[in-house]
C-alpha cells in the first residue's frame, strides 16, 4: 500500500500575505490604508523581520501595495482583484527572483540597491532595513548584493552619502556670512526631513567621512572664514550650527519608532498620559510648569519646523558679536577652557 503523499506546511509569510489579502477585498483596508509595518507584522504572527518583509515584497509584486516615504506601506490606489492563495512555488518566484523575470528586473547595480535601501528606510525607518529585505524588494538572492556592498554598514554608508548629495550649493554664494550660514543650516534640515534616518547614524563626536556631508560643512564653514576668527572658535560655531539641524532632526525618526512600537500618535500618547500630567500639576511641587501650561488653553503645539528656525534665529543672534568681533576675546576662551576635561 502506497503511503500518502505529505502536503508541504504552507510558508509563513504566504499566510501573511492571504490574511492582508483578505482584509483588503473584505474592504477592511482601503485604498491609501495603511497596511501593517514589517515591525508591526513580526510582532503580530510571530515571525522574523525578513519574513514580515518578504509579505510586503509580495504583496507590493501584486500590486496590492505601494510604498510612500514616511507614510510606509499602503494600500494601492487601485487595487487588483484579490487573487487566490498563490502557491508556494509561484510565489517564491515572484518574491525572489525568478527564472522567467525579464533581464531588466534581474539587472543588479549598485545605485538600484542604494536606493531601494533608502526607499525602505524613508518608508519604515533605519532599524526595518536588512541585507534580506533589500534583497527582497529588488527580487534577488540576499548573497547578490554582496558582490557590490560589504555589508549592511557599508550600505547605510553609502546610503548616506547619497542622500547628502541630493542637495547642492549655489555657485554665486549669497552676500554675507549669515545668509550664507541661514542657507547651509536649513539645506541640511530639508534633507533630514526628507531622509529622517540620516540623524541617527552617529553623534558629532564621530562625524562621518562621507564626501557629500562634506561640501555642506564647507559651505558653513568657507562663510565663517575671513572674520578674523580663530580656527578652534570658528570650528566650534561650525559644530555648534551643525548641531541645531541634527539635534533637532534626531526626533524626527524617533517620533516615527515611538509611534510603530505603541500604535499611538503623538497626540493619543499625550491623552493617555493626561491623568499623571494632571497628578503633577496638582501636587504643588511644579508651580511654574503648572502655569504655564495652565495658560496654553488648547495645549502646546510641537512644532519641529517652526523650533527649527525659530532656534536657528536664537542662535545667529547670539553668535554675530562673537563672529563680527563685537564680543570679549577672553569670554568666549574662558569658558571654553573652564569645560575642558
Amino acid at each position: 500500500m502506497t503511503k500518502p503523499t505529505a502536503t508541504p506546511a504552507e510558508p509563513p509569510y504566504l499566510r501573511i500575505v492571504a490574511a492582508i489579502r483578505r482584509r483588503i477585498a473584505d474592504g477592511e483596508l482601503v485604498a491609501g490604508d495603511r497596511v501593517p509595518s514589517t515591525r508591526q507584522i513580526a510582532r503580530e504572527w510571530g515571525v522574523a523581520l525578513a519574513t514580515a518583509t518578504k509579505a510586503l515584497t509580495t504583496l507590493r509584486l501584486e500590486g496590492l501595495v505601494e510604498t510612500r516615504p514616511r507614510t510606509g506601506t499602503v494600500v494601492a490606489g487601485t487595487a487588483p482583484p484579490a487573487a487566490s492563495p498563490a502557491s508556494p512555488s509561484s510565489a517564491s518566484s515572484s518574491a525572489g527572483a525568478p527564472a522567467s523575470a525579464s533581464a531588466s528586473e534581474q539587472e543588479l547595480t549598485l545605485e538600484r540597491i542604494v536606493r531601494t535601501g533608502m526607499d525602505i528606510a524613508d518608508a519604515e525607518g533605519l532599524s526595518a532595513l536588512s541585507m534580506r529585505g533589500v534583497a527582497a524588494r529588488l527580487g534577488v538572492a540576499a548573497m547578490s548584493l554582496y558582490r557590490y556592498v560589504t555589508g549592511k554598514d557599508d550600505l547605510v554608508l553609502l546610503m548616506a552619502d547619497t542622500a547628502y548629495g541630493e542637495e547642492s550649493y549655489p555657485a554665486d554664494a549669497p552676500e554675507g556670512w549669515r545668509p550664507r550660514v541661514e542657507l547651509g543650516a536649513r539645506t541640511l534640515w530639508t534633507l533630514y526631513r526628507r531622509h529622517p534616518w540620516l540623524a541617527q547614524l552617529g553623534p558629532i563626536s564621530r562625524p562621518l567621512p562621507l564626501p557629500n556631508l562634506m561640501v555642506h560643512g564647507e559651505w558653513v564653514l568657507s562663510a565663517l572664514e575671513g572674520h578674523g576668527l580663530d580656527p578652534t572658535r570658528l570650528f566650534d560655531i561650525h559644530v555648534l550650527i551643525y548641531s541645531h539641524s541634527h539635534g533637532l532632526a534626531v526626533h524626527l525618526e524617533r517620533e516615527a519608532q515611538a509611534e510603530a512600537a505603541t500604535g499611538q500618535s503623538d497626540d493619543e500618547w499625550m491623552d493617555s498620559r493626561a491623568p499623571t500630567l494632571q497628578w503633577l500639576a496638582e501636587s504643588g511641587r511644579f508651580p511654574a510648569f503648572t502655569r504655564i501650561v495652565g495658560a496654553f488653553g488648547d495645549g502646546y503645539d510641537l512644532r519641529l519646523d517652526a523650533l527649527f528656525e525659530f532656534g536657528l534665529t536664537a542662535l545667529l543672534d547670539g553668535l554675530t558679536p562673537i563672529i563680527e568681533g563685537r564680543e570679549v576675546t577672553s569670554r568666549w576662551t574662558t569658558s571654553r577652557e573652564a569645560t575642558t576635561p
